[in-house]
């Protein structure tokens, strides 16, 4: 018989765990930041503002962890997923969901995770186990139905079904470039120089920021800067220390534990009561999230980590500091 894995590793498996389940909580709440602020700005004055927020709050981080600048290795990665993910993808999804209702942008955008188990596979050798893929199955048709039962009377459009699919392809790109960076920076610098790469890429709307920053009220500028404090300085940073520990195909699938929490949260927040098919469809969100991030008794006996241990950047020779 094989032996259990060390105590350490379960004690990092179970703390990469606890980091997704922070970026998949947070990630919920954008939520209601979203629709608040969302009305007030545009989408890429709204993107700009939430990552120039976002990039501050990492670099007071880095300042006070004193890191320093990534390693060349890991620029590649970081430029990609900063273009793809942090710049593109909150430009392109914020305007798709303004053209789209929100059974649609469900059923595009929530291809997201689906495509990162497709690239990871074919990029980076990331196994697909039949659980995996039953339990992205799940929940996948859970999230549609969260988004079906959720819609209003609104119609979509062509450019906004184009747009959220655009979206879902940048997520699933900038995810599959951030792992491999991973490998030699932390995750805090990957976070935080993808973060300002974002920012640059979205610089052309400062103009409409500045703008609509002066006709805004309070409580929409509140809720961008909340956004990117919290769900993109924090849960972003947890993210790349989770995706630093394990695969991005498992990873991907835990995100769609985020629509079960989007009910919970309009429930509370909004007022919205749900209904029996949106209560029906978070529990298949959920239900898929445990099925993907399970193990056979097989591969359990097998005691092989799927913890990667923790790495530590290395030191860039001075040309590339």
């Amino acid at each position: 018989m094989s032996t259990p894995p060390p105590a350490s590793a379960r004690r990092a498996e179970m703390t990469a765990a606890a980091a997704a389940a922070v970026t998949v909580v947070l990630w919920a709440s954008a939520f209601v930041s979203i629709r608040s602020a969302g009305d007030a700005y545009s989408p890429g004055a709204l993107a700009l503002g939430r990552l120039l927020a976002g990039a501050l709050t990492l670099g007071v981080f880095c300042l006070v962890r004193r890191e320093t600048w990534p390693p060349r290795s890991a620029w590649r990665g970081i430029a990609i997923s900063g273009v793809l993910w942090f710049g593109f993808y909150m430009v392109a999804l914020n305007w798709g969901e303004q053209q789209v209702d929100a059974g649609t942008a469900a059923l595009v955008v929530n291809t997201g995770p689906i495509l990162i188990a497709l690239l990871g596979a074919r990029l980076l050798g990331d196994p697909m186990p039949p659980r995996l893929l039953a339990g992205m199955a799940v929940s996948f048709a859970g999230a549609v139905t969260v988004g079906l039962s959720m819609s209003g009377e609104g119609g979509s459009s062509v450019l906004g079904v184009v747009l959220c699919l655009l979206a879902a392809i940048a997520y699933a790109g900038g995810v599959v470039a951030q792992k491999p960076a991973l490998g030699s920076a932390s995750p805090l610098q990957v976070t935080t120089f993808g973060c300002l790469v974002g920012a640059v890429v979205c610089l052309p709307f400062a103009g409409q920021l500045v703008q609509e920053a002066t006709r805004a009220p309070a409580s929409a500028t509140l809720n961008m800067i909340y956004l990117g404090v919290f769900p993109t300085a924090l849960a972003f940073t947890t993210w790349a220390y989770a995706l630093s520990r394990t695969t991005a195909s498992r990873m991907g699938a835990t995100t769609y534990a985020a629509p079960a929490l989007v009910v919970l949260m309009s429930w509370l927040f909004l007022g919205e009561v749900p209904g029996l098919l949106t209560l029906l469809g978070g529990v298949l969100c959920l239900a898929g999230v445990a099925v993907s991030r399970s193990r056979s008794r097989a591969a359990a006996r097998a005691a092989v980590p799927e913890v990667v241990p923790e790495h530590r950047p290395e030191q860039a020779p001075d040309s590339a500091r």
